[in-house]
C-alpha cells in the first residue's frame, strides 16, 4: 500500500481566475515519469472554482472522465449537447472516445470543489457518451467497463467498518474526513495505492467519505 498525502499533490490552475487545482498523478507541467498510473487511473484532480470562474471549452480523447462533487454546482456542456448541473452525491462520466468537447463552469453563487477522475479506456477509440447518476447511494457500485474499473462510494460513521474491495489494484481517495486503512490514518485530500487487495477495512475514524476504485490487472 502506498499512502500519497494531500500536500505532496502538484498545485496547478489560476488562482488569478478563481480556479485552483491539486493534482495527485503526473499532469501537465508537472510531469513525473514515475506517477502516470495506478491501474487504470491516469489523473485524479481536486478542483476548486470561485463562483462565476470556470474552463473554457477544451477538448478530450481516449479517457474516461468521472465527476464527483463535493460542495457547490457544477455546470456541465459539452459538443454531443449534453448540458447538466451536476451536484453531491450525483456521478457524471463523460466518455470522450475518439473525441469531445467540454465546459466546466461554477455559475452559481457559492464556491465549487470537485474531484475529477480520468481513468484510460481498454480500446481507442468509438462514439462519446455521457451519463449522470443523480443523488448515487451509499455503497452503490459503479461500473466503468471500458476501463475495466468499479467505482465504490462509501460514507462512513465515526467507528464504521467498510470492506476495501479486492483486486488486483485499487485506489481510493478520501474526499472528506479521517479513515484508519491498515496501521494509515488517512484525511482529506489523501490516497493509497493498493496491489493485490485482499481482506482489508477501512474505518471512519471520523465521519468520512471515501472514493474506491477497484480494477483489474
Amino acid at each position: 500500500m502506498d499512502v500519497r498525502r494531500a500536500d505532496e499533490r502538484h498545485p496547478g490552475g489560476e488562482p488569478e481566475a478563481g480556479i485552483e487545482s491539486w493534482h495527485a498523478f503526473s499532469f501537465g507541467p508537472h510531469y513525473d515519469p514515475g506517477n502516470l498510473r495506478f491501474g487504470a487511473v491516469i489523473a485524479c484532480n481536486e478542483e476548486r472554482l470561485a463562483p462565476g470562474a470556470g474552463f473554457g471549452e477544451h477538448p478530450h480523447s481516449h479517457t474516461e472522465i468521472i465527476t464527483w462533487v463535493v460542495e457547490g454546482e457544477l455546470t456541465h456542456r459539452d459538443s454531443t449537447g449534453h448540458e447538466t448541473c451536476v451536484r453531491p452525491g450525483d456521478v457524471q462520466r463523460l466518455s470522450a472516445a475518439a473525441g469531445v468537447r467540454h465546459v466546466e463552469r461554477n455559475d452559481g453563487s457559492s464556491p465549487l470543489t470537485f474531484v475529477q477522475m480520468w481513468l484510460a479506456p481498454r480500446e481507442p477509440g468509438g462514439e462519446p457518451s455521457y451519463e449522470i447518476i443523480p443523488g448515487i447511494a451509499d455503497s452503490t457500485p459503479y461500473a466503468v467497463p471500458e476501463s475495466g474499473a468499479m467505482l465504490h462510494i462509501r460514507r462512513l460513521a465515526a467507528g464504521e467498518r467498510t470492506a476495501v474491495p479486492d483486486g488486483a489494484f485499487v485506489y481510493v481517495h478520501v474526499v472528506r474526513g479521517t479513515v484508519r486503512l491498515a496501521d494509515e490514518e488517512l484525511d482529506a485530500g489523501d490516497s493509497a495505492r493498493i496491489t493485490d487487495a485482499r481482506g482489508l477495512e477501512a474505518v471512519g475514524v471520523t465521519a468520512t467519505e471515501l472514493l474506491m476504485w477497484e480494477m483489474g490487472g
